[in-house]
């Protein structure tokens, strides 16, 4: 097939002289015809500076020889050399989409063209831009179709990699900083903190990501953030976080591998939850103007931390959130508006928890802990009441219903089968939940 190369640079002729008449404006490098590859699903979540080759390769060798599609709101084509030549990873082409408003944002092209991609990388800038062009279009929903039917990788550097998770941070301000957040958890400038409705990947769903991590001191801010969702949203808190020319690569298993080159001393990935459940782990203060405590006995968040390689040999379960290999435990937390760092061990599982005190007596079990196919629910009550049984993921992420209705007085056991529901090994949980309000959590890990 002949291929083509085509630089954008002004308006002569191709898609770049429509550009007078179009919102968009796009460059493009090899092969303009659409081909059909098998690419693989996964997630590239590069903290910004430099970027590092051996992820990037790793991101292009998923497409399986097919199309690259950059996004971005400022007019640059710096990606488009890089990826299709300098990597030595063959791919049919790559192009870089400007996208600078909600107009653009809905061209029938633009949406085109990222449907299909077989790797869509979106570049740095600025997230709140990012947000604001193209939240609510036809860049989202195509984004959407990508993650959830296509199941290619999606990834992003810097202002990239922080729109990509469920829970984001847009600053409507000026951005954040550590003082400021860990002074006050509710200070103007972190306003920007939403969830659920950008981009929602499966397996980031409740998570916040941060970038240029230890060279602009954000562990601080990242913690304080961490207690807003815990304190505003209630629910258990999750965080991924990169140095630069750092890049967590996440497989379609859910399992990341952290790149780095480590030229210039050691660059980590970091992977931050709540200790347990909320509200048992909750801030103790968090509210506006007063400086954060979320101590918990000093153990308020752990953090699992892997200094990257080139081969991505440091890797971090997303499934279950507590296995990892090369890396180690520590606990983060801040008194009075202090942040502290150190050693820590792994995260607490609480077979059951409570969440709401219950009115009358309550026996939940489960088996067999491990399980492989299927599951009983064993449950006895006092009363006849409205009974709601559902299979979540450790994000908190609803995948199934064992059960919704009236329950009568005295024992039930439920069989429960676990595909077509699950597929990936992990910790799950059966969160069962009573007419009265009171919730009851437990625990098992799927090995298959």
């Amino acid at each position: 097939m002949k291929t083509v190369i085509i630089i954008a640079l002004v308006a002569i002729f191709g898609v770049s002289a429509a550009f007078a008449q179009t919102p968009y404006k796009s460059y493009l490098t090899g092969d303009a015809a659409d081909v059909i590859t098998s690419p693989k699903a996964g997630i590239v979540l590069a903290g910004g500076g430099t970027d590092n080759d051996d992820a990037m390769r790793w991101m292009l060798a998923r497409a399986d020889g097919g199309d690259i599609v950059v996004l971005r709101t400022n007019e640059s084509d710096g990606y488009n050399t890089y990826f299709f030549s300098e990597l030595g990873v063959k791919v049919n082409s790559v192009e870089t989409l400007v996208i600078p408003s909600t107009a653009a944002a809905n061209d029938p092209y633009i949406i085109k063209q990222i449907r299909n991609a077989e790797v869509v990388f979106i570049a740095g800038g600025d997230q709140t831009r990012y947000k604001n062009y193209w939240q609510g279009t036809g860049v989202q929903e195509a984004l959407h179709y990508l993650i959830k039917d296509k199941k290619i990788v999606i990834g992003g550097t810097s202002a990239g990699m922080a729109i990509l998770s469920g829970v984001y941070y847009a600053p409507r301000y000026d951005g954040v900083i550590a003082d400021e957040a860990l002074a006050n958890p509710y200070h103007k400038n972190m306003t920007g903190l939403a969830k659920g409705d950008f981009v929602s990947h499966p397996l980031l769903l409740n998570v916040l990501t941060d970038t240029h991590y230890d060279q602009r001191n954000r562990p601080g801010r990242h913690l304080a953030m961490l207690a807003r969702i815990e304190q505003d949203w209630k629910q258990k808190a999750f965080g991924i976080a990169c140095d630069e020319k750092t890049a967590v690569c996440v497989d379609e298993n859910g399992i990341g591998k952290v790149f780095s080159a480590n030229v210039e001393g050691e660059n980590f990935a970091y992977f931050l939850q709540s200790n347990c459940a909320a509200p048992a782990t909750s801030p103790e203060t968090c509210a506006e103007g007063k400086p954060l405590t979320w101590s918990r006995s000093q153990q308020a968040v752990k953090v699992y931390r892997i200094a990257g390689d080139k081969t991505g040999s440091g890797t971090f379960n997303l499934n279950d959130w507590r296995t990892g290999t090369g890396g180690g435990w520590m606990d983060w937390y801040a008194e009075n508006g202090a942040f502290t760092s150190k050693t820590g061990s792994p995260p607490c599982i609480s077979a059951t928890t409570n969440v709401h005190d219950a009115s009358a007596e309550l026996a939940f079990s489960i088996y067999p802990n491990p399980a492989t196919e299927q599951v009983r629910v064993n449950l006895t009550l006092a009363r006849a009441e409205h009974i709601r049984i559902s299979l979540t993921n450790v994000l908190g992420q609803e995948i199934g219903t064992a059960f919704d209705g009236i329950m009568q007085p005295g024992s039930t056991s439920l069989s429960f089968s676990l595909f077509p529901f699950l597929s990936s090994v992990g910790t799950y949980f059966f969160r069962l939940r009573r007419g009265d309000g009171s919730i009851a959590v437990h625990s098992f890990l799927f090995v298959k």
